[in-house]
């Protein structure tokens, strides 16, 4: 039987792609709430034998982690052969560790309520920093798509001569891969952070690139305070107006305002959260692994019957 792909509102063309790459159905879902504020969950077609996946990004998570989860276990309970979570972007990634006495690490608690409602779990370059791989916190298969390579397509089409700039030394590998994909030279900044809205970074000698147009990459675009700060320093340098790309386009509160004003000549995001700033699509990278993530496991599945 076809796969089932059920889609969060605002996860619609995500689901589309879904089902195209895996031959599978997209499948209407009633989502409401109850005068009292709890929630509704139906899901509108029978998942009983069938593979079962969830379109649903991450960002803004506790408005959709309750129904989430409501209709991963429906989906079980009316007999599911398995239940996946396509999330592009996987939220509750920045505490990890304990900071201060009595702080949840809510990165691993929001890991073990995902791998006890899903059989398995596809996301894009998520937030690793404390952690080497998912399957540090997540006890389900966890596969991860990479958007460097449709970053490195979108930069070839628009923009001369990059020079592409990590915002610091995680990101090293990244930017690595994303300049490797346009033939571009690539360095990283280093980053010092006093507070949520307060970083200073210093940019290595760049002036073997004068005729580059920098590239400032990250996986997050939050507070924006980062790359705020390197487009100004930029311009302290006297570089031309730099290009901006971020994968997740969270962008809290002013953040896009602030960054804007700051002078960058493009500021572009992959579509893993819905935004104005989306240029760069990625849904066939995440398609791509959640057919591989369904295959693997029927595989496996039928290795052991």
């Amino acid at each position: 039987m076809r796969p089932l792909v059920f889609a969060w509102p605002g996860n619609e063309p995500l689901a589309a792609a879904l089902a195209a790459r895996t031959g599978g159905e997209v499948a209407p879902l009633s989502l409401r709430r109850f005068p009292d504020g709890e929630t509704y969950v139906r899901l509108m077609t029978s998942p009983s034998g069938r593979e079962v996946m969830f379109a649903c990004t991450l960002d803004q998570p506790d408005d959709k982690i309750t129904s989430l989860l409501f209709a991963a276990d429906a989906a079980r309970e009316l007999g599911a052969r398995r239940v996946g979570l396509v999330a592009p972007y996987l939220a509750y990634m920045r505490q990890d560790a304990r900071f201060e006495p009595g702080e949840a690490i809510t990165s691993r608690t929001f890991a073990r309520m995902i791998s006890q409602a899903f059989d398995w779990l596809v996301t894009m370059d998520p937030h690793l920093h404390r952690y080497r791989a998912l399957d540090e916190i997540y006890s389900i298969p966890a596969s991860i798509a990479a958007s460097a390579t449709a970053i490195a397509g979108w930069l070839r089409s628009h923009v001369e001569r990059p020079l592409i700039i990590g915002p610091d030394a995680e990101s090293a590998q990244w930017a690595a891969a994303i300049a490797q994909g346009t033939g571009a030279p690539f360095v990283v900044l280093q980053k010092q952070r006093r507070g949520d809205r307060d970083v200073a970074v210093s940019v290595p000698d760049i002036a073997a690139w004068p005729q580059h147009t920098p590239v400032l990459v990250d996986d997050i675009i939050s507070t924006a305070r980062t790359m705020v700060a390197a487009v100004r320093r930029l311009h302290e340098l006297a570089m031309p107006a730099p290009v901006c790309i971020g994968v997740h386009a969270l962008f809290g509160g002013d953040a896009l305002e602030a960054l804007r004003a700051s002078g960058p000549r493009i500021v572009a995001t992959c579509n893993t959260i819905r935004h104005e700033t989306n240029a760069i699509d990625v849904a066939g990278e995440i398609a791509a692994a959640a057919a591989g993530a369904v295959q693997s496991l029927a595989t496996f599945t039928a290795a052991r019957n």
